[in-house]
């Protein structure tokens, strides 16, 4: 039994790896793709795909408990593959209403995603193997940022422009890597658990597969509007109020390390012909921070309040350094700029090796407020942590949105001025959160 569980949280964590290792690759390089493209029936934005990507995945998280419910989370992970994979697949012969068709399409399958990994993670595992299952998982979808990157570095570096057959090449290996992700889910099998209830809804009586539908549909939905109350109380309390600046803090810092500062790298005209090269180069460096970030702060430091406020008061440092430095070094126009490499100076001449800093300073960063806005929303709502997570990731995710479709229009220190204002809010705020928590002992039951 044990070595079923096992066995599917590795297929698990393998299929988010071919999966995401497909759509991170995409999102770090779609701008400047769509920047790349000749083809003048286009016009589509790369920043306002993923705007709508997160803006509808925020809003879907709320019915994804449901059909989850109802088909199961085997079922929802092949299908939303099967929309990553279609998402994937508009770059190989893209036209503008595809590609806005299946952004809509995919955060739609993002949230029924991650509520269907979720569910089964828990399935799969018991108190005992919880916290080896998900270091497990997490460390084969942290390497997804490793690998397609890479291959972005070999394919373009010392290109000037990406031209329609590299772009082919490079989406139809992403599509045959999601695709293989998405197969893979195929392979997983049912749980104990899961076979219990199954016996028990065949043993009930001899009810048609639609009347059993019909009751685990009516189960869901009921479940669904609990939740739904729970959250609409939860965000009324003065935790998750204080907390909320945090949240939108790393929304906005995710949309900027994830499809922003990849994008400004590859305009920075100064980099030359090694700038498309080095769009890979940083998502791979991201990765490595979220990596170390991940292990050091959530495996070592969690449950521990003194080393949270340390952890979120590092990162807020470690962004900081990142923001001024990539002030100094990158175009304040790069971002903006559209069909050309960037027209601006900075006020240093670009260091490949400053920008390279400043990607594993961010990805680090990162990792840095995560886990730890988990680890405060796991404390605090230790019975009500579903619904606290599930209004983490909508305000994460509304706000992640919200900087893809601004991005593109506002100057690069406006961007980062804005982020170190709502970044040092955050932190103040998470503090004030952590002290009210050592103060008070009626918070809990918020």
């Amino acid at each position: 039994m044990a070595d079923r569980r096992t066995f599917n949280v590795v297929i698990l964590g393998l299929g988010f790896l071919f999966i995401f290792t497909a759509f991170t690759t995409c999102g770090n390089v779609e701008q400047t793709v769509v920047k790349s493209l000749q083809n003048n029936t286009f016009t589509g934005s790369g920043y306002h795909s993923l705007g709508i990507i997160y803006g509808v995945f925020s809003f879907a998280n709320l019915l994804a408990p449901t059909v989850v419910a109802v088909i199961g989370p085997k079922c929802t992970m092949f299908l939303s593959g099967l929309l990553y994979s279609g998402y994937i697949a508009v770059f190989i012969i893209p036209s503008t209403w595809s590609f806005y068709l299946t952004s809509v399409l995919i955060g739609i399958g993002a949230a029924m995603l991650w509520t269907a990994q979720g569910h089964f993670l828990v399935e799969n595992s018991e108190a005992s193997t919880i916290n080896r299952n998900t270091g497990v998982f997490w460390a084969l979808l942290q390497c997804s940022m490793l690998f397609g990157n890479l291959y972005i570095y070999f394919d373009w570096n010392g290109k000037t422009e990406i031209s329609d057959s590299s772009r082919k090449n490079i989406f139809v290996s992403l599509l045959v890597t999601s695709v293989l992700g998405t197969l893979s889910f195929l392979v997983l099998r049912k749980s104990h658990h899961a076979e219990e209830l199954l016996s028990e809804e065949e043993g009930q009586s001899l009810l048609s597969p639609r009347t059993i539908y019909k009751q685990r549909a009516n189960s869901a939905v009921e479940d669904a509007k609990l939740e739904f109350r729970t959250m609409l109380q939860l965000l009324k309390t003065k935790t998750i109020l204080l907390l909320s600046p945090c949240m939108a803090y790393s929304g906005l810092e995710l949309s900027f390390y994830s499809g922003v500062y990849g994008t400004c790298i590859g305009a920075t005209a100064q980099f030359g012909a090694s700038a498309k090269g080095l769009i890979g180069i940083s998502g791979i460096v991201v990765g490595i921070g979220e990596i170390v970030g991940g292990g050091l702060f959530g495996l070592l430091c969690k449950n521990n309040r003194f080393r949270r406020t340390s952890v979120v008061f590092l990162g807020m440092l470690v962004h900081f350094v990142a923001f001024y430095f990539i002030f100094l070094n990158i175009p304040d126009d790069a971002p903006v700029v559209f069909y050309t490499s960037s027209q601006s100076k900075p006020y240093l001449a670009p260091s490949v090796s400053i920008a390279l800093l400043c990607s594993f300073l961010l990805g680090l960063g990162d990792s840095c407020f995560n886990t730890q806005l988990y680890s405060i929303l796991g404390c605090v709502y230790a019975e009500q942590s579903a619904p606290a997570f599930a209004i983490f990731k909508f305000i994460q995710s509304v706000f992640a949105a919200v900087a893809f479709f601004y991005s593109g229009y506002i100057l690069l220190k406006w961007q980062l001025l804005l982020m170190v204002i709502l970044g040092f809010t955050g932190t103040l705020c998470f503090f004030v959160v952590e002290r009210v928590q050592n103060l008070s002992v009626d918070l809990p039951e918020y």
